[in-house]
């Protein structure tokens, strides 16, 4: 074990000391560097500086589950890796694995065992060889477990350590300041060698919070994050992580242990050998969610969450003027950080990022579109016994089939404009597996399992997947086709960098309208994206082109001569206009 620097020392004891003021602070610190920093493993003498190299416009990201895609005969992490190999080298560069370990509910966050791999996905072997060819993330669910695994077991029974593992609450504690993303009741009652207790879950029943105010239980996590990072792991997505600190008579979010903890985690990322990046799940509106971000010394990268019911918007509305907006008022990220961007995940298309953005009208316009293609709605609980939209579930190439105005024939173009959009904001892209294949809606799985969230969870036969993929006239076939090649175009352009100059045009409120410049200023993207079904011809000036130069659209590979005053764009046509060919 090599010796840690005194920097390091010292920044995590004034940490821990600010989370744990009741303990040593001197001995939790040797605690906590034995724990992320077990023999034979190393740290920098110096923290990694915040910068610009550690992304580039190459980076882009595909969201999956290890079970998206199956056969009955293979283990689906192999299948996942030859899918990976034969459709997307060359096309992402980094793959999130949905929770692969062994669960109990919720699709893999109610883990039950960090340390191990679900064996109906594979093992480690599975996910190290994945991680060898594409930067892996993973989920720290950090949040809380299933409430069958081993801890809460050991908990029940009174069991050291875990019998302090776990948030218990006096049930006649006022909790209706508390935010939380369900309408299920927050305690559950349980019997223990203890006696009858309450303890706590932010999510279901199955779901119990870590009691993190229990220095035990951040340690053990720095073992399993040390585990993962020796398996390939090099993104950590802190799911849930707003959430992690508890006290009665707050609102139990993003409360000041709950930074600190995340400073704490990105300071021993600083530290490491290995290039680790830190990215937090906080579904909330936008100034929470930035504050992730602290002064550089938080994570590395947040979830763009205004963005998915946004570019929804959009696309049904045939206006960009509520994503226009939104985004002049967006910060550039700070310096070191980077957004991360999507329309899609595992999870519906959340609702409470655009609030005070979309209004309750607008909100239910969207719903009633929607749920014409078989979208579904869940609701999150409120103060006083009151609820409210969460999310929309939906898959994307289903939510938007069709417009307020009832539009079905452009589903394809429109499809492919709302994921050009991500391609070309500041940032780094990620696009959800069933994004990639055009899956449509899978009512018959929200059903037979009782889920709304089923209803973008499907997971296709391989054999299946591979003869639409062949069939250069299905869904499946051309959106992969299109965002294969989309992707790799945008790879090459220094413009795109994630952190590249941004400046949002005003323009014709159908278009949405981006410059882009590259941090060395040599090339300059406009990119514009025509949200209607209507063609809308836009004047040159308006985009500021240089008037003596010819410009080039890289998408459709024409030239935009310097005598061209107008540039027309097709129903749902994106065009990046580049001053270098």
């Amino acid at each position: 074990m090599s010796e840690k620097p005194a920097t390091l020392r010292l920044r995590l004891q004034e940490l821990l000391a600010f989370i744990y003021p009741e303990h040593d602070s001197a001995a939790l610190t040797e605690q906590a560097l034995d724990a992320f920093w077990p023999d034979g493993t190393y740290c920098r003498a110096r923290a990694r500086k915040p910068g610009n190299k550690l992304w580039s416009q190459r980076d882009a990201l595909l969201i999956t589950y290890g079970d998206s895609i199956i056969d009955g005969v293979y283990k689906p992490l192999d299948l996942l890796h030859d899918f990976l190999t034969e459709n997307l080298k060359g096309v992402v560069n980094g793959v999130h694995i949905l929770p692969f370990f062994p669960f109990t509910s919720d699709d893999g966050f109610a883990v039950s065992d960090y340390r191990k791999v679900n064996p109906r996905l594979g093992d480690w072997e599975d996910i190290t060889r994945i991680g060898e060819r594409f930067y892996l993330m993973s989920d720290l669910v950090l949040n809380h477990v299933s409430s069958q695994g081993t801890w809460f077991n050991a908990y029940r029974r009174g069991e050291e350590p875990y019998d302090r593992f776990f948030v218990e609450a006096d049930p006649n504690d006022d909790f209706t300041a508390v935010v939380r993303p369900r309408t299920t009741p927050l305690l559950r009652k349980v019997e223990t060698a203890g006696g009858e207790k309450h303890v706590w879950c932010t999510f279901s029943h199955d779901q119990v919070d870590l009691d993190f105010r229990n220095p035990e239980v951040l340690l053990e996590m720095l073992r399993i994050i040390r585990l993962h990072v020796s398996r390939g792991v090099r993104i950590l997505r802190l799911d849930a992580v707003a959430f992690l600190w508890k006290i009665p008579g707050t609102n139990c979010i993003h409360l000041d242990q709950t930074h600190a903890i995340v400073k704490l985690l990105r300071l021993m990322a600083d530290f490491s050998a290995e290039t680790i990046l830190l990215l937090t799940e906080t579904n909330v509106p936008r100034t929470e969610n930035l504050s992730y971000f602290g002064k550089r010394d938080e994570a590395h990268s947040v979830y763009n969450f205004s963005l998915p019911p946004l570019i929804l918007n959009a696309m049904l509305s045939g206006s960009a003027r509520e994503l226009s907006r939104w985004q002049r008022s967006m910060p550039p990220a700070p310096y070191g950080c980077a957004y991360l961007n999507f329309t899609a995940s595992h999870d519906g298309i959340g609702m409470r990022p655009a609030e005070g953005i979309l209004d309750e009208t607008e909100v239910q316009r969207m719903i009633e579109t929607m749920s014409r293609s078989g979208a579904r709605v869940s609701m999150r609980a409120l103060g006083g016994g009151k609820e409210s939209v969460y999310e929309i579930n939906s898959s994307f190439f289903s939510a938007v089939a069709r417009t307020y105005a009832g539009d079905e024939d452009t589903h394809f173009e429109r499809f492919i404009c709302s994921q050009t959009i991500v391609m070309s904001l500041e940032g780094i892209p990620a696009f959800y597996i069933h994004s990639m294949l055009a899956t449509p809606n899978d009512v018959d799985a929200v059903e037979r399992r009782g889920m709304n969230r089923a209803i973008n969870r499907h997971r296709w036969d391989y054999p299946e997947l591979r003869e639409r993929l062949a069939d250069p006239a299905s869904d499946q076939s051309r959106v992969l086709k299109t965002m294969q090649e989309r992707l790799r175009l945008r790879a090459r352009q220094p413009a795109f960098h994630p952190n590249a100059t941004q400046f949002t045009l005003r323009v014709d409120e159908r278009v949405f309208a981006l410059w882009r410049q590259d941090l060395e200023r040599a090339q300059s993207i406009f990119a514009v994206h025509n949200v209607s079904a209507e063609t809308v011809v836009i004047d040159r000036s308006e985009l500021n082109l240089i008037e003596e130069e010819d410009w080039y659209d890289l998408i459709s590979g024409e030239t935009v001569p310097h005598d061209c005053h107008e540039i027309e764009l097709a129903p749902y046509q994106c065009r990046w206009i580049t001053n270098r060919s």
